[in-house]
């Protein structure tokens, strides 16, 4: 597929189909995630793949409570938190795969100063975005989609601890996968008139 045709053409989806992926297919997104540009070139993330129904509708209920809990903080009236809990659940819960990028700073460079330190952090959380942008890219190459949503970054150690996982793993977005079972809706892109604002 032609680079531009591709980028253009990789949509968010909301809804799947039940069809299975295959490992290979969900491997060579990964494959694709692992060649992003990183600082350092450490690759600070790692992936959590969900396949199992149990382990999506795990975490899926854990990340549904905490998720209530905050819409009510924001004043948020009981038939919305409804509605808006019901299509996150069936987003997670009714994708064949959820691909769980984690950020993983353990291989990081350490520096004195917290000016630096936080640039190094920053740098890691661009690189996690070019790696899921890569995955993202690849399953639509392959005839599939995908989603980004960034629900983990409100609730990491919920996240952490619905799927057992380390506490130098932290939780960045969930990544549904699978056969759209619909178009989603595309959102209109700016121009570069917009996107450029100094050129020289």
């Amino acid at each position: 597929m032609e680079w531009l045709t591709l980028i253009r053409g990789r949509r968010s989806v909301r809804a799947f189909r039940p069809d299975p992926l295959t490992r290979e297919q969900i491997e060579l997104l990964l494959e694709a995630a692992r060649w992003a540009p990183s600082p350092h070139g450490r690759q600070p993330w790692r992936f959590v793949v969900l396949t199992t129904p149990e382990a999506k509708l795990r975490l899926a209920d854990a990340m549904g409570a905490e998720w209530r809990r905050q819409l009510s903080l924001d004043g948020q009236d009981a038939a919305t938190i409804d509605l808006r809990f019901r299509k996150s659940h069936e987003r997670i819960t009714g994708a064949p795969v959820v691909i769980v990028p984690c950020l993983y700073l353990a291989d990081l460079d350490v520096y004195p100063d917290a000016e630096r330190q936080d640039a190094e952090h920053i740098m890691a959380i661009q690189s996690l975005g070019c790696a899921v942008q890569n995955l993202l890219l690849a399953a639509y190459a392959q005839g599939f989609d995908g989603g980004w949503m960034c629900a983990p970054l409100f609730c990491q150690a919920t996240v952490r601890a619905a799927l057992g996982l380390a506490d130098d793993l932290a939780p960045h977005a969930l990544i549904p996968l699978g056969y759209p079972a619909r178009d989603p809706v595309r959102r209109p892109r700016r121009s570069l008139d917009e996107l450029v604002v100094h050129w020289e």
